[in-house]
């Protein structure tokens, strides 16, 4: 017989905080893992994605001409996304407020994010970065608000001051890029599963739920299924190994 191997759901998802579909596939899986009989053996870690990498640290004016311009919209049909996007997230529990966005470049916030995942607070400064760029409508590239967004999750401010200063965890968010290229993500989010499966967007919870059980089964099986891994379907692939 070959002996069961215990081992938990490892979930890594790249994302970046200024992407609506984030957010909300944020609120989306965390409804599939509370429905997940197993969800206290997920392990989430955030991966950095940079959506707009060039972007400068700060930008004033109406995200929504931007939007325009870079998509091939008109105004009004960029304010109108972000109105179904508003409502979306309402549905979700979140309140995007893009009449206060502000264009920002977040490479400082990814590293932050990597600061806070080995202190382990991680999850809940994602979660603040989220709602400091949609709801409160702050400057997620400002050195001082990271501090205080920090400090507000429990990380130390004076440390966090250093790290953005220094450039510490830069190599990590590149590090991360460069897996997303290898892995052949182009946006975001997208959910890694036990490097096993991959799930593009801000997928319904009841998909997500299908992939943590699949997950969930094939790690704990006795042996793995013998089969072609190199396929495609309904919404998700299997990874390269």
């Amino acid at each position: 017989l070959v002996a069961r191997v215990e081992r938990h759901v490892k979930v890594e998802i790249f994302s970046d905080v200024v992407c609506p579909w984030c957010a909300i596939g944020k609120r989306r899986f965390e409804r599939a893992v509370d429905g997940f009989a197993h969800k206290s053996e997920v392990e989430v870690t955030w991966r950095a994605f940079e959506l707009d990498p060039f972007a400068p640290p700060h930008t004033e004016g109406d995200i929504a001409v931007h939007l325009a311009q870079k998509y091939g919209m008109t105004l009004d049909e960029a304010r109108a996304s972000q109105q179904r996007l508003s409502a979306m997230a309402s549905v979700e529990g979140l309140e995007f407020r893009f009449e206060r966005t502000r264009r920002a470049n977040t490479f400082d916030a990814h590293r932050l994010l990597h600061f806070a995942l080995d202190v382990g607070v991680q999850d809940a400064l994602k979660e603040r970065l989220f709602r400091a760029y949609f709801t409160d409508g702050a400057s997620i590239a400002d050195r001082a608000t990271l501090v205080r967004l920090g400090e507000e999750v429990g990380l130390d401010g004076r440390e966090c001051a250093e790290i953005l200063q220094d450039g510490a965890y830069g190599t990590e968010v590149r590090g991360d890029e460069a897996e997303a290229r290898r892995l052949g993500i182009s946006g975001v989010p997208f959910f890694v599963i036990d490097r096993q499966y991959g799930l593009s967007g801000a997928q319904q919870p009841e998909t997500i739920l299908q992939v943590l059980n699949e997950a969930w089964s094939r790690s704990h099986a006795l042996s793995a299924p013998i089969g072609d891994d190199a396929a495609c379907g309904d919404e998700r692939c299997e990874l390269p190994r």
